[in-house]
């Protein structure tokens, strides 16, 4: 039976927000105690696994370095005036200083480094730092192929070069894989939590296609997606995109596979035979959610989806079994990509994958397996040259065309969950979709 929602032969009963939103002091709590953990347990080993020794990361307020600001406490919500931090690992020690080039310390995990009154100048204190740990390698944060992991921009760069001793230059180097592995792991305790995100992230996906929001005939796909941005809200939850509804009936032609992400008319009328799809995601305790599920609007004496749509279904489903197969330890996203649709197409399948990494930000740096408009693979600054890691979420985002003749068309199976890579292999993080959603869900009849 599937987990989204209960039948029952005279009422229904929605199994609505069963995970409990916490109220914002009780999140910052959270926030800071898995910033810890991450700072404490987490970072040396990328650091070792990089063979960086000496981390530093710049930004001025309002224009934050994306990796910096993953670095911040609960309580700052944005960097503060010129903010320097400054990690050093010590591998023969087993010691990691976590250091401000600040006024004052950031949050419980960084302390300040930094004494204005002995020493004014900013920039002069943190080339003391440095040159007082004479690291291997100092890592910067700027790269062509990943851009969360380009947020030092060039004033901070030319300065810090500058002020640099010349013989420090040769130490210098791009710390992309050290920022993509910060930002792309996840800890044990992230993933109890992204469980939590996802299921509420499917509750509100069934509250949104049921007969509580939709009446046939009357709703439109823009009032439902309306109606999940304030749902999110009301919930004290944010969105990181607009949510998308869209409509696949008997008496439209297939689009484009830009008519899926820019191109669909708004306020299409709901009715009865409609294929419905939802694009929908949340941040709550700095991660983030994607995804894409299927609803069908009975028609007139219909208890269940028409056996094409359901076959349908099992189709996509089959496309994610594929791509997730292949998804192995050490292989880029190109050749997870090329895998997963060779298969697929030798199945029978017409497939489609463009599969990103999820978490701290939606759309977020790690593997890219395809694109919806690179098929045979993706450019290297889109991420090609990167591998597959362990403890890594992605949002399993692809799609499957498939011929109606009742239609007389062809329509597509567009599916997005959360699923995780770790140490047991592929998992979904809570579930995936494998009926459709029934709009009404349930509906009882008497007599001819």
């Amino acid at each position: 039976m599937n987990k989204y929602y209960f039948y029952s032969f005279f009422f229904f009963v929605f199994v609505i927000h069963a995970q409990q939103v916490l109220p914002e002091h009780e999140r910052a709590m959270v926030v800071d105690e898995i910033l810890s953990d991450r700072f404490n347990n987490v970072l040396p080993g990328l650091m070792d696994a990089a063979d960086i020794d000496m981390w530093i990361l710049i930004s001025r307020e309002y224009n934050e370095d994306p990796v910096l600001r993953t670095m911040l406490p609960s309580k700052w919500l944005n960097a503060r005036r010129r903010t320097i931090l400054l990690f050093y690992r010590n591998k023969q020690k087993k010691t990691i200083e976590k250091l401000a080039v600040a006024r004052y310390n950031v949050g419980a995990n960084i302390s300040s480094a930094w004494d204005k009154e002995k020493e004014p100048d900013q920039w002069k204190r943190l080339m003391q730092l440095i040159q007082e740990r004479n690291p291997e390698k100092i890592g910067l944060n700027y790269s062509q192929d990943h851009n969360i992991a380009d947020g030092l921009d060039k004033t901070d760069y030319d300065a810090f070069m500058q002020r640099l001793p010349k013989a420090l230059h040769k130490k210098v180097m791009s710390a992309e894989q050290l920022a993509v592995r910060w930002i792309e792991t996840r800890t044990e305790r992230e993933m109890i939590l992204y469980d939590q995100l996802v299921d509420i992230t499917h509750d509100i996906i069934a509250e949104a296609f049921s007969e509580k929001v939709i009446t046939p005939g009357i709703t439109t796909t823009t009032q439902v997606e309306w109606w999940m941005r304030q749902k999110v809200t009301d919930m004290g939850l944010e969105t990181w995109f607009h949510p998308s509804v869209d409509v696949q009936r008997s008496s439209d032609h297939l689009e484009g596979h830009l008519y899926s992400f820019s191109d669909r008319p708004d306020d299409m009328i709901i009715l009865p035979g409609d294929l419905l799809h939802c694009d929908f995601g949340i941040t709550y305790l700095r991660l983030n959610t994607d995804c894409q599920e299927l609803a069908y609007v009975l028609r007139p004496r219909e208890t269940q989806a028409p056996e094409f749509l359901v076959e349908g279904l099992k189709a996509g489903n089959r496309v994610q079994d594929f791509l997730t197969q292949n998804m192995i330890e050490g292989r880029t996203g190109n050749e997870i990509l090329a895998a997963a649709l060779k298969e697929a197409k030798q199945a029978g399948l017409r497939p489609a994958i463009y599969t990103h990494p999820l978490g701290t930000y939606g759309h977020s740096a790690g593997t890219t397996i395809g694109m919806w408009d690179a098929q045979e693979g993706v450019m290297k600054d889109d991420g090609e040259n990167y591998p597959l890691n362990k403890n890594t979420v992605y949002a399993i985002e692809l799609n499957t065309t498939i011929t109606i003749p009742e239609w007389k068309r062809d329509i597509r199976i567009m599916l997005e969950e959360a699923g995780f890579y770790g140490e047991d292999g592929f998992r979904y993080v809570n579930g995936r979709q494998k009926e459709l959603l029934l709009i009404p869900r349930v509906k009882q009849y008497q007599g001819n």
